[in-house]
């Protein structure tokens, strides 16, 4: 499988890891909430079962594609993943006040993207195995890099929670943070890797 397509299912599986953490998170809570405010919350989350369910069809389906047919379909699923995130955002904003679930959701999608950075690098490790021991070498570097960004995000995560910062805005922009940095290092683990391939 072309290094680019690996890029596309991390990049996937990341999201869809974010979304089961997600809906387990709220859905755990919701007994929480007042009788007056279950319906309305029942149905958000209901609404985000059904977006990540369509999500992970849409991910299935790809999975043997080639990297035309995922750069193709990048675009919707990114615009699928944005539109999970504003109804997370609405959940938070009508919802959250009623209880402590901010933190609980934030904690378990950032035990989401660490798992996401953890199988990210053993991925690129495994295929690297291939390769020879100079290029290998070449290839762990890149994975102790990864490996060490992800530790910056963790320690970031892990801060924010002692901290208890109350803000969903800020939480979620730490997540976006930890996200994009994700995506950096797998993009350039997987072009790394692509070029040592294309070098042997």
């Amino acid at each position: 499988m072309a290094s680019s397509v690996h890029f596309y299912l991390s990049w996937a599986k990341e999201r869809m890891d974010e979304m089961d953490a997600v809906v387990t998170s709220l859905e755990g809570k919701a007994s929480e909430l007042t009788a007056q405010s279950r319906g309305a919350a029942d149905q958000l989350i209901a609404d985000l079962r059904k977006q990540r369910d369509a999500f992970l069809v849409n991910m299935q389906r790809r999975n043997e594609a080639g990297e035309a047919a995922w750069s193709e379909a990048k675009a919707k699923m990114e615009s699928d993943w944005n539109h999970f995130q504003s109804t997370i955002k609405k959940y938070v904003s009508d919802f959250a006040p009623q209880f402590k679930q901010q933190q609980t959701t934030f904690q378990e999608i950032a035990a989401a993207q660490m798992k996401s950075w953890r199988e990210a690098a053993e991925k690129i490790q495994a295929a690297s195995s291939e390769l020879t021991a100079d290029r290998r070498a070449k290839m762990e570097a890149t994975v102790a890099q990864m490996k060490l960004a992800a530790s910056a995000a963790e320690a970031n995560f892990q801060k924010l929670t002692k901290a208890g910062a109350g803000s969903w805005t800020a939480l979620s922009a730490a997540l976006a943070e930890s996200r994009a940095a994700f995506d950096r290092a797998n993009q350039a683990a997987w072009d790394a890797f692509k070029r040592a391939s294309s070098d042997a």
